[in-house]
């Protein structure tokens, strides 16, 4: 069994919201971070690490990531065998994604994300409960969905591409064309990279400049 080190964490609860997706909740120590940024999270021991965006507010006194299986993923698979009381190698926090504190409070913040991209803003979300945001999340089909009850009803846009059984029917993409755009509106966009430049394309070509458009790209 390797010896903890100053980069392990412990693992204290594993949640499912489907059957291959899951929030992994372990105990912080001494990172802090600012909501937006990731971290590298493996096995304790072992090389195979991955980055996940932080789900958790800055102000929990836990870490959690939110992990979807995939098919030959090497990291996400050992992540969904983890039991209680297993140690975590974390690194980080890194990345500049965010909110400008600036902007905190003087500006309608518009996140849109694709599946688990939607990590980061859960976590803007959690430490800043006060600010004037739409969320408009893209996922194949309602049960991914992940947490949508902790979010206002009517800030929570679901893009769903599979079925018409809640939220809108129809990709994000086919979405936004159609999204009243105000010059006070800052646009975060998380999720793989097609959607990204997809709409990143859309925002310029409704007139919102590149300074208004901050993206994290997922692959």
């Amino acid at each position: 069994m390797a010896m903890a080190t100053s980069n392990d964490h412990k693992v204290t609860q594993i949640r499912f919201l489907t059957e291959t997706t899951f929030v992994l909740r372990f105990t912080r120590g001494n990172i802090r971070f600012r909501a937006g940024q990731h971290i590298i999270v493996g096995l304790s021991g072992e090389m195979d690490q991955r980055e996940y965006s932080i789900y958790s507010s800055e102000d929990d006194d836990h870490l959690e990531i939110l992990v979807k299986e995939v098919e030959k993923g090497n990291i996400s698979s050992k992540l969904k065998s983890c039991k209680q009381g297993e140690l975590l190698q974390v690194n980080g926090p890194f990345g500049s994604f965010g909110i400008e504190p600036f902007y905190l409070n003087t500006r309608k913040h518009i996140f849109i994300a694709t599946g688990t991209g939607i990590s980061p803003f859960h976590s803007m979300i959690r430490t800043w409960p006060g600010i004037n945001y739409t969320l408009i999340h893209g996922v194949r089909v309602s049960s991914e969905a992940y947490e949508s009850n902790e979010y206002e009803p009517a800030r929570y846009i679901l893009c769903t591409s599979k079925e018409n059984i809640r939220g809108r029917k129809g990709r994000v993409t086919s979405f936004l064309p159609k999204f009243r755009i105000t010059p006070d509106m800052l646009f975060y966009l998380c999720g793989n990279g097609n959607m990204t430049y997809e709409v990143y394309y859309i925002l310029r070509d409704k007139g919102v400049p590149d300074e208004n458009i901050i993206s994290e790209v997922y692959f």
